[in-house]
């Protein structure tokens, strides 16, 4: 019986072990349920803002190198802002260029973490105290974590959180009211 547990633990794959996370309560045990869902969800959120970064930037690169003008393309972050491509990521393999990308995949990862984790600790919290989850718990957490997002901007104005506050409040109820539908 002791060759067979071996066994099994030598066959497992990546996929298989990833998935037995999800049966296990998660990555994270700190302890309590909100601060689980909250760590998970902003590791997960950070990393797909690290990739969205590096494949947004990959294809800049991708059309400089083709010959391609993709400088007056102008790029969006998760807040919303438009904003130009850093001006020190050129294609180039120099210190410069990647310290530029290693900060913007940095900062973006950073975003979509707090978006990831602030949401679901709010719609938990919200769960928690009133005792049901519904659309207005998505709305609530939706608006506040929107305008937090919006603050991460490097030119927060009062308008673009409010702006902020009614999409992620606008999204959030959309998306729990879809939930049942599809």
């Amino acid at each position: 019986m002791g060759s067979t547990a071996g066994n099994n633990l030598e066959t497992r794959s990546l996929f298989d072990e990833i998935r037995s996370y999800n049966k296990h309560g998660g990555l994270f045990d700190l302890g309590h349920p909100l601060l689980n869902r909250v760590a998970e969800s902003f590791v997960k959120a950070a990393g797909i803002g690290a990739a969205q970064a590096v494949s947004r930037e990959a294809y800049f690169i991708t059309l400089d190198s083709a010959g391609f003008d993709s400088s007056s393309g102008v790029v969006s972050d998760v807040t919303g802002t438009k904003k130009q491509r850093l001006p020190d990521l050129r294609g180039e393999t120099n210190r410069k260029s990647l310290e530029a990308m290693v900060k913007n995949t940095g900062k973006e990862s950073l975003q979509w973490g707090l978006a990831a984790g602030m949401y679901s600790g709010l719609t938990y919290g919200l769960r928690e105290a009133r005792g049901s989850h519904d659309w207005k718990n998505s709305t609530v957490a939706g608006a506040i974590t929107g305008a937090a997002l919006a603050l991460t901007s490097d030119d927060a104005s009062h308008e673009q959180i409010v702006q902020c506050a009614i999409t992620g409040a606008a999204i959030s109820a959309a998306a729990n009211m879809l939930t049942g539908i599809f």
